[in-house]
């Protein structure tokens, strides 16, 4: 076999390996996108059963602005203040990037007497999610 030949050859796997690593990190972002979708969607309703199985036992959520570590408890038990918070409000989201486990989000909370622009973070192992921060980068959706 010529040196050519085996090159060709040793490459083939060499390849084969990196696209099928690719298509794991693909398929995990749209895992990871259809998971945040979900949060927004039980979110904007105050779904718990949904909010409960899209978090981990262990979730640690801060929310930034107002110096508040929850459980996943305690998230859950906050729900019914949220559910009066809600009605009529729209929750529109972008991802803005995803890399290392953690996916950063913008998302818009557009109520019926304000709106607001936050910085969202999600980390997701298992398709639950583990970690989320969020912080508040303007005091309305203008430009989202």
């Amino acid at each position: 076999m010529s040196a050519t030949a085996r090159h060709v050859t040793n490459i083939g796997p060499a390849a084969l390996a990196a696209a099928a690593l690719l298509v794991a990190i693909a398929v995990a972002r749209a895992d990871d996108s259809a998971i945040i979708s979900r949060w927004y969607s039980a979110l904007l309703v105050a779904d718990r059963t949904e909010l409960a199985d899209l978090l981990a036992d262990d979730v640690r959520i801060s929310l930034d602005d107002l110096g508040v570590m929850q459980s996943k408890q305690e998230f859950i038990a906050s729900l019914d203040e949220w559910k009066g918070a809600v009605p009529g409000a729209e929750i529109r989201h972008r991802i803005e990037k995803s890399e290392g486990g953690v996916t950063t989000v913008i998302a818009c909370y557009d109520f019926p007497s304000n709106d607001m622009l936050m910085q969202e973070t999600f980390a997701v192992t298992d398709n639950r999610i583990t970690a989320s921060s969020q912080a508040a980068i303007a005091e309305n959706c203008d430009g989202f």
